[in-house]
């Protein structure tokens, strides 16, 4: 099996630089691409070759199909990762890249169709006799139908983005007499973000665990799950903190959720890496949410128990290689956590751009920083406020909460406001510490202490 000579990463920060590492470990030549903004950008450096295409604004630059489909013709890039976020799940560009012959490192085009069509995926997985939440069995039409379904699921209910993720598109609706207003802002915040504003319903759990299934899949359709995570630290469904394993999961459990997500990706003859999302509420009932049909942010925790580089496979796979394990050969040892550190004001949570006069990421056994960030580099206002990714792995979660409390402290971010204290707060949280948390762990504590 040949792998590729040359690979175009159609992305930015910390996940282009992410890409660029394990090109360099294939011995694969990379190319980077960058906006105005992002000249003097890490992922820049790294990179073999780099081509601007374009202004500071996504839509000029990394949202242009057509300057980045130039960028790989004029490199002679056989292939392009698209990260995540951005055109990552555009199935547009994925045949873009088809109709240029240049391979696309991810899933079908068809797969992100039906994965971003989240009601569509619901429906699919319905038919498969794979639990889903009570809900609409498509997108509502209107606010009457949607008041006619909440009556029928009964309050409260959430409402979300047929063609979203990332928590826009979305509001909970606790009565009826704030359908109407919370149904016109979800539409719209949906069409601005996506160009979709359909919105359906489900049943909203008020006490869920958000559990996801990493899941590799070949061209010839062998499938694997490379056990589950726990994402439930959230703020306003946007992720915060994310573990690997789940730790209440027995073996039984782990089985059970895992041949779930197989049976979801058969149904799509998914390929390449992707994720399958279940809810879990109180009872431990298991119900599926979405597909995400791409490399995820908190990817490393479970290549932290399981010592399979995700980046790696996805490449081998786009060049047509098999998976080379079986379910059987996947072993999980230890305990993974993932801090998102974020140039956020830790207390208003708004964005804090500006120049980095000093950084000093943490170090020791069993610490991984994934990062573009460097001493002197200005953090553009233009993008996601992401800046790093604190990653640790324990014998157990204990020592993986102690690593990663240590690793957060030694953390020196200065010039900017980074979310590090808030992540300090919620490690310091007895009921984190115990496990005893639901996605509305924030919510219900406020600011932890």
């Amino acid at each position: 099996m040949q792998l590729f000579k040359k690979i175009l990463i159609a992305n930015r920060g910390e996940i282009a630089v992410r890409v660029i590492r394990a090109c360099h470990e294939l011995g694969i030549h990379t190319v980077a691409v960058y906006s105005e903004a992002d000249k003097e950008a890490l992922h820049v450096r790294l990179a073999d070759e780099a081509i601007c295409i374009g202004p500071a604004l996504s839509s000029q630059s990394y949202l242009n199909i057509p300057a980045i489909i130039s960028a790989a013709e004029i490199t002679d890039s056989e292939a392009i990762h698209p990260g995540y976020g951005f055109l990552s799940e555009n199935p547009h560009f994925v045949e873009a890249c088809t109709s240029s012959k240049i391979t696309f490192i991810g899933p079908s085009a068809e797969n992100i169709r039906t994965g971003g069509d989240k009601s569509r995926a619901r429906q699919l997985m319905k038919r498969k006799g794979i639990p889903v939440v009570p809900g609409s069995d498509g997108p509502v039409r209107d606010e009457e139908e949607a008041a006619k379904s909440a009556k029928k699921i009964g309050f409260p209910v959430i409402l979300k983005a047929s063609a979203g993720g990332g928590g826009r598109g979305m509001r909970i609706v606790q009565e009826e007499k704030d359908l109407a207003s919370l149904y016109h802002m979800a539409q719209k915040e949906a069409f601005a973000a996506f160009g979709n504003g359909d919105l359906y319903i489900e049943k909203y759990i008020l006490e869920m665990r958000h559990v996801e299934v990493q899941i590799l899949a070949d061209n010839k359709g062998s499938m694997v799950y490379l056990g589950e995570r726990d994402c439930s630290i959230q703020r306003r469904h946007q992720k915060l903190i994310e573990e690997a394993p789940y730790f209440l999961a027995n073996a039984k459990f782990r089985k059970k959720i895992g041949d779930m997500a197989i049976k979801a990706a058969k149904a799509m003859r998914y390929r390449n890496a992707g994720t399958i999302e279940f809810i879990l509420d109180k009872d431990e009932q298991v119900y599926f949410m979405e597909v995400n049909t791409r490399i995820q942010v908190e990817h490393p925790v479970t290549e932290m128990i399981t010592g399979i580089d995700i980046i790696k496979e996805q490449i081998r796979i786009a060049a047509g290689a098999l998976l080379p394990f079986k379910q059987n050969n996947i072993k999980l040892s230890g305990h993974s956590i993932e801090c998102r550190i974020n140039a956020e004001d830790p207390e208003k949570f708004i964005p804090s751009p500006g120049k980095i006069t000093l950084f000093i990421p943490p170090g020791g056994h069993g610490v991984r920083v994934d990062t573009a960030a460097y001493t002197g580099w200005t953090v553009p206002s233009n993008y996601d406020s992401l800046i790093a990714k604190l990653i640790v792995y324990g014998r157990d979660r204990e020592e993986a909460i102690a690593k990663m409390k240590r690793a957060l402290r030694e953390f020196v971010v200065e010039g900017i406001k980074t979310t590090i204290p808030f992540h300090l707060k919620i490690l310091d949280n007895p009921e984190f510490i115990s496990g005893n948390f639901t996605t509305n762990f924030l919510e219900k504590f406020n600011k932890p202490v």
